[in-house]
């Protein structure tokens, strides 16, 4: 089987590396000439709304899927019409827009932060008055690892904020007092058989994920995974989800989902029976799904900017080194390592050991 992938970075990289075991092969559409998943596959070089080489993938491809959700919904569409999409166009076309995530969440009565929709200055002055400070406010779509949101903490941050991001259609989300930060990794198949991962507690610096540690037993994972299903149900999705949510005061607030595989989920890949990576190809090629039971205790780290000397990584025992081939930049995400340790004392030491190197 030949699957095709709209986006060749780090998430294309992996889901390749985890389907070639299947016997699975790859297509790679990204206007990037530099695609670290380029040498995986084989490599469109087109912009994301080229016909011609959608077209191409299209005849090419058994099944089409997406590494991230700034793909345009369009495009989605578009392919659905000459090859089976997952997930489909309707799930992007609501993830990647914050107003439409949100208005769905609280159609399915879960949970959110106040928020409304922002198209002017004027909205967001109205906003303020009726939702109050601190706030944040967000572009409704391209947002991500930080970018394309502020946070308002008084008066003077609401003055011309709307213009800082851009002048272009935003959210403002009450700023919410959480005592954790966790997400849900869930997949589900073309027939319906949903299956979830254990909840990960998530550390952000600068709004970008730092430490993601799985936890055991943790008491609202069953409000977890039926927050996710009533999503994954409501869009017969396909494939997998991520589902981030806020800890407040013993319950779980939705801050967004994301429909593809997931940072956040990195540690399954030594640290399930089953990453999520061979989960969603399993799930998009109709294939029946793998465990996601937990092996061990497992933990991921992000390196961002650099990565650190590989033997020196390497050399931290229960450490596995994930090296996206990617040119180092500040900011950029370049790779992870992924812990898998006895117990949990082991793991938080193992954790120390790797976050020395990135300091």
């Amino acid at each position: 089987m030949k699957i095709g992938i709209i986006g060749g970075g780090q998430l294309g990289r992996m889901l390749a590396l985890a389907g070639t075991p299947l016997g699975q092969q790859f297509a790679f559409l990204d206007p990037a000439s530099d695609a670290c998943a380029a040498a995986l596959g084989e490599h469109l070089c087109a912009a994301y709304d080229d016909r011609e080489q959608l077209r191409q993938l299209a005849e090419d491809a058994d099944v089409v899927t997406f590494e991230f959700e700034s793909v345009p919904a369009e495009t989605v569409a578009f392919l659905e019409q000459h090859v089976p999409v997952f997930p489909n166009a309707e799930s992007l076309r609501i993830a990647r827009d914050r107003w439409f995530e949100k208005s769905m969440f609280r159609e399915l009565g879960i949970p959110t932060p106040e928020f409304a929709d922002i198209q002017c200055q004027a909205d967001l002055n109205n906003a303020v008055q009726n939702i109050g400070l601190p706030a944040v406010l967000k572009t409704r779509t391209l947002g991500y690892d930080g970018k394309g949101q502020k946070l308002l903490r008084q008066p003077e941050d609401v003055i011309d904020a709307f213009a800082e991001l851009g002048s272009v259609p935003c959210i403002l989300e009450g700023f919410v007092p959480f005592t954790g930060e966790v997400s849900l990794v869930a997949v589900r198949s073309r027939d319906g058989d949903t299956r979830c991962y254990p909840l990960v507690h998530n550390t952000h610096e600068q709004g970008i994920l730092r430490l993601s540690v799985a936890s055991t037993e943790h008491p609202l994972q069953a409000q977890a995974e039926n927050y996710a299903g009533r999503v994954l149900d409501k869009l017969n999705y396909v494939g997998v989800l991520a589902f981030e949510f806020f800890e407040v005061d013993g319950g779980l607030k939705a801050n967004e989902i994301a429909p593809r595989v997931h940072n956040s989920g990195h540690w399954t890949i030594e640290g399930a029976e089953c990453s999520q990576f061979e989960n969603h190809l399993r799930a998009i090629a109709g294939l029946p799904l793998g465990s996601t039971a937990k092996v061990g205790e497992s933990a991921m780290l992000n390196f961002i900017g650099e990565v650190p000397a590989v033997a020196k990584v390497t050399a931290i025992p229960d450490c596995h080194l994930h090296h996206y081939g990617k040119e180092f930049k500040p900011g950029r995400k370049v790779g992870h390592a992924t812990l898998r340790c006895t117990d949990a004392a082991v793991l938080q030491s193992r954790i120390a050991e790797v976050q020395a190197l990135i300091d």
